[in-house]
């Protein structure tokens, strides 16, 4: 038996040595209108600016950057609805690898297409019919390829951690981090760098209102499992917490705030006619949280904008008048 948690800050600062020069470095954003409308200092973390418009990128190339070269030479294979998907694609390009990826055949066009691009062999399933798990094992072990998964990985949680390792380092004296979460991998991994260097910072996850899973588990001391959710922010359409990632967030997050789909939409308006920045839907929900005052008390806020994938068209439809 071990107390050792599953993934440590020297994890999350190792892969930070590894991602250094490859992904970006991403902005952190301020507005004076936001501070006024949230009461509060709030610094956005904008991941819709990384590689891939994601954060995604992080977790990604810090795992494929630790295969074996012959493992490499195989390929990589991944499941997602599309920024990891894009991620592993652009990791696997990096190192020199192939991906094959399999993806819900209701990805929006835009990740579908953009997977593509990267040089990724795209295969697709029913969310609502097909797991995704099963699929994407089976794949991998038919074709001998290394998977890794969207969340439920070390390496893909300490990735993740460096976003707020990042946010942290830039600015002092945080007393509240706001976290996007579907499967728990970018708020296991911010938790795990938050915490270390302040314990007294509050983690807060979001998630929307149809994709409770999260809120609901640790209300209930363990992962619960909740219908396919049906919901604009489809980064975070889980059916319930990775099993890695929730032993880690049930030990570090202080809660989980929920939003509403109108009030999704309002933060990815908002940003882009104010702060002028394009968020897709998952990557709003952090700020649609600290907008519709879910998050109370705090004075110096990070939040993580997670995501910025999202077409012109799709844009217009969500958010137009």
């Amino acid at each position: 038996m071990t107390n050792t948690p599953p993934v440590t800050f020297t994890d999350v600062r190792d892969a930070a040595e590894r991602i250094k020069g490859v992904a970006h470095r991403t902005p952190v954003l301020r507005s004076r209108t936001l501070d006024e409308l949230v009461g509060a200092e709030v610094y956005l973390k904008c991941e819709n600016l990384q590689r891939i418009g994601a954060f995604k990128f992080r977790g990604a190339y810090n795992a494929a950057s630790r295969l074996s070269p012959g493992q490499l030479a195989a390929g990589i294979a991944a499941y997602s609805s599309g920024n990891h998907a894009q991620a592993v694609a652009l990791a696997a390009s990096e190192l020199g690898s192939t991906a094959v990826i399999l993806m819900p055949e209701d990805t929006p066009r835009s990740k579908r297409e953009a997977t593509a691009g990267y040089g990724a062999e795209v295969l697709t399933y029913d969310r609502y019919t097909g797991d995704r798990v099963a699929l994407g094992e089976a794949m991998a072990a038919e074709r001998g390829l290394a998977l890794i998964p969207p969340y439920e990985h070390p390496d893909v949680i300490a990735g993740q951690g460096t976003a707020a390792l990042e946010l942290m380092e830039e600015v002092a004296g945080l007393d509240t981090l706001v976290v996007p979460v579907g499967g728990g991998g970018l708020l296991a991994g911010a938790s795990t760098a938050a915490k270390a260097l302040d314990p007294a910072i509050r983690v807060i996850g979001v998630e929307p209102e149809a994709g409770d899973d999260t809120k609901r588990s640790l209300e209930a001391g363990s992962r619960v499992t909740i219908p396919v959710p049906r919901t604009i922010a489809d980064g975070q359409a889980a059916e319930t917490p990775g099993e890695l990632t929730f032993s880690i967030n049930k030990r570090l997050v202080d809660g989980i705030a929920l939003v509403s789909e109108d009030e999704i939409r309002g933060a990815m308006r908002l940003a882009f006619e104010r702060l002028k920045t394009v968020v897709e839907p998952s990557g709003a929900t952090g700020l649609a949280a600290v907008l519709a005052g879910r998050v109370q008390g705090a004075r110096r806020v990070g939040v993580i904008i997670s995501g910025g994938n999202i077409d012109a068209h799709r844009f217009a439809e969500l958010c137009g008048d």
